[in-house]
C-alpha cells in the first residue's frame, strides 16, 4: 500500500498509563514517515498529562467513558451536550484520519460525526462497525501490545520499525527529582525505587497483580544490605497503606512519596534511580519509558504481551506455575489462591535484580 500523506492524524487511546505509553512507538513511526503531519491525541483525564508534554503531539482531547455513561444515565440531553462539545472540538481541527485504539464503537461513531473520513482500528467483538479500515482482534496474545498498535500503521502505508517507549520528561520535573535526591542526600547509585501497588487501571481488582507488601519490604532490606540502597517508595494515594507497611518493616528507613508526586515527577524520580522494582502496571512502564532499569513482578498477566518494551535491560520475574498467565483476551480467570504471586520468593526476585545490577 502506498504511503498516504495525511496532514492531520488523530490517535485515540483512553486506557491506562501503560497502554498510552505503548502508543509512543506508534507516534515515533508516524513522525518519521510523515514529518510535517500534525498529530492529535484523545486520552483520559489522568493520562492527558503525559501527552500534553509529548513533543510530537499538537492537541490533546479528553474522553472519560465513565463520565459519558454517567451523563447518559442522568439525562440524554446532558450526554448530547458533552458529546457535541467533544465532537465540535475535534471537527474544528479537520483531521484526515484517526487511529482508534479504544475498541469502543462509540468513539469511532463520534469520529465519523466529527467529519474524519478514514477511521482505522480494531474490530473487537463487532465494535468496529463505524471504522473504514478494521483489523480483526480477539485479544493481545502472541506479541507485545506496542507491536499490535504499530501494525495498524500498515493501513496508512507505513511499514513500522522498532521504536522504544518514551515518557516525555519536562525540565521542571527533572529539576524537581534532582533537588529531591540532593535534599535527602541520595546518590543516584544508591537510589532504589519501590512501587508496591499496581496502578489504577484495574480499579478494585488491582490487588490481583500485587506481590505482598511484606515481600517488598524484605527485598528492600536485602537491597540495603547488598547495595547500601536508599529506598524511595512511590505510588498513588490509595496505595499509601502498602508503602506505610513497608516503611514500618524497614523501621522508617525509606522515603515515602506515595500520593505526593505528579506522573511527570514520578517518572523523573525513576530516571534518577539505579533500579526500579514494581509490579505489573502503569508505574513500571513509566520507569521503562523514562530510561530506568527495572525489576518487574508479573502474576496473572503475560509479560511477553504487557511487559517492559523493549525487554532488553530489564528483569521480569514470574513464579512459572502451570496456570500462569491466566489473564487472556482481556479477562481474568477465576482464582482463589493467587499462587503465581504468593509463592514467588524474595530470593528469586533478588537474584534477577543482581543480574541486571
Amino acid at each position: 500500500m502506498p504511503l498516504k500523506r495525511y496532514q492531520k492524524i488523530l490517535i485515540i487511546n483512553t486506557f491506562g498509563i501503560g497502554d498510552v505509553l505503548f502508543t509512543t512507538p506508534l507516534i515515533a513511526n508516524l513522525r518519521q514517515a510523515l514529518p510535517q503531519c500534525a498529530i492529535g491525541f484523545v486520552a483520559n483525564a489522568r493520562t492527558a498529562e503525559i501527552m500534553r508534554r509529548h513533543p510530537d503531539i499538537s492537541d490533546v482531547f479528553i474522553y472519560e467513558r465513565d463520565d459519558f455513561k454517567e451523563a447518559y444515565r442522568k439525562s440524554k440531553v446532558l450526554f448530547w451536550q458533552k458529546a457535541s462539545r467533544l465532537i465540535g472540538e475535534i471537527r474544528n481541527k479537520k483531521y484526515d484520519a484517526v487511529i482508534d485504539l479504544s475498541m469502543n464503537s462509540q468513539s469511532s461513531l463520534f469520529m465519523s460525526w466529527a467529519g474524519i473520513r478514514e477511521r482505522i482500528g480494531y474490530d473487537f467483538k463487532g465494535r468496529g462497525r463505524f471504522l473504514t479500515a478494521k483489523v480483526p482482534l480477539t485479544g493481545f496474545s502472541d506479541k507485545h501490545v506496542a507491536e499490535y498498535y504499530m501494525d495498524l500503521l500498515k493501513c496508512l502505508g507505513i511499514e513500522p520499525a522498532f521504536k522504544p517507549m518514551v515518557f516525555p520528561l519536562a525540565d521542571e520535573d527533572r529539576r524537581w527529582a534532582e533537588d529531591f535526591l540532593k535534599k535527602n542526600g541520595i546518590q543516584k547509585q544508591a537510589a532504589f525505587a519501590v512501587v508496591p501497588g499496581g496502578g489504577a487501571s484495574w480499579g478494585g481488582e488491582a490487588g490481583l497483580k500485587r506481590w505482598p507488601a511484606s515481600q517488598f519490604a524484605e527485598l528492600a532490606y536485602k537491597f540495603v544490605e547488598k547495595f547500601k540502597a536508599q529506598i524511595i517508595l512511590l505510588g498513588s494515594v490509595s496505595e499509601r497503606p502498602l508503602a506505610q507497611e513497608i516503611r514500618h518493616r524497614l523501621q522508617g528507613k525509606a522515603l515515602d512519596l506515595t500520593g505526593q508526586t505528579t506522573l511527570g515527577q514520578s517518572a523523573a524520580v525513576f530516571s534518577q534511580c539505579r533500579c526500579v522494582v514494581a509490579n505489573d502496571g502503569g508505574p513500571l512502564h513509566m520507569a521503562v519509558a523514562s530510561g530506568a532499569r527495572t525489576v518487574s513482578i508479573f502474576g496473572p498477566v503475560d509479560p511477553r504481551v504487557y511487559g517492559p518494551y523493549p525487554a532488553q535491560g530489564h528483569a521480569v520475574v514470574t513464579s512459572g506455575i502451570a496456570c500462569q498467565p491466566c489473564y487472556r483476551k482481556f479477562r481474568m480467570a477465576q482464582c482463589e489462591h493467587r499462587n503465581c504471586l504468593n509463592t514467588l520468593s524474595v530470593q528469586s526476585v533478588l537474584q534477577r535484580a543482581q543480574e541486571i545490577l
